[in-house]
């Protein structure tokens, strides 16, 4: 853990705590984690379904960090086999609103996004081919060598 200063925290700050719990909350599966749960406790099988793409690997390390920064809380029932289930902390739930509008605002512009990536990859090729041209140019006798 990083030492504490005693000036004001800020994430611009590379030796402030408060750019590790940015990195915690920033984190996709993070982000994804809580979303689910904002709609109720779930298990950890429930996680995983609802989350496409998230290893079980991935997902129970989410969730160990989400436990210990005290954003999830997980709760044992002492039964047979073992039932474990998720839900978000008041301060979990804090994060609700501006993780569902960067979620929301990801939707709302995908198409923009695409049509960016799109152009981008264009001009990249469009440099490509670009490239061997003038190489090919240089490599060209001048008209005084061919005489």
């Amino acid at each position: 853990m990083k030492t504490a200063t005693a000036s004001k925290p800020s994430v611009l700050n590379s030796e402030c705590d408060a750019r590790e719990a940015l990195d915690r909350i920033a984190d996709k599966w993070t982000a994804l984690i809580i979303h689910v749960l904002s709609r109720g406790t779930k298990r950890h099988s429930e996680l995983q379904r609802l989350i496409s793409g998230i290893s079980q690997k991935m997902l129970t390390q989410t969730l160990r960090s989400l436990e210990t920064d005290g954003i999830v809380d997980r709760k044992v029932y002492p039964v047979v086999p073992p039932k474990v289930e998720y839900s978000l902390t008041p301060l979990g739930r804090s994060l609700i609103e501006p993780l569902d509008a960067i979620c929301r605002w990801a939707e709302k512009h995908l198409p923009e996004l695409e049509a960016a990536r799109a152009a981008s990859r264009q001009r990249e090729r469009d440099q490509a081919a670009v490239v061997p041209l003038a190489r090919r140019g240089t490599n060209q006798s001048s008209p005084s060598a061919i005489a």
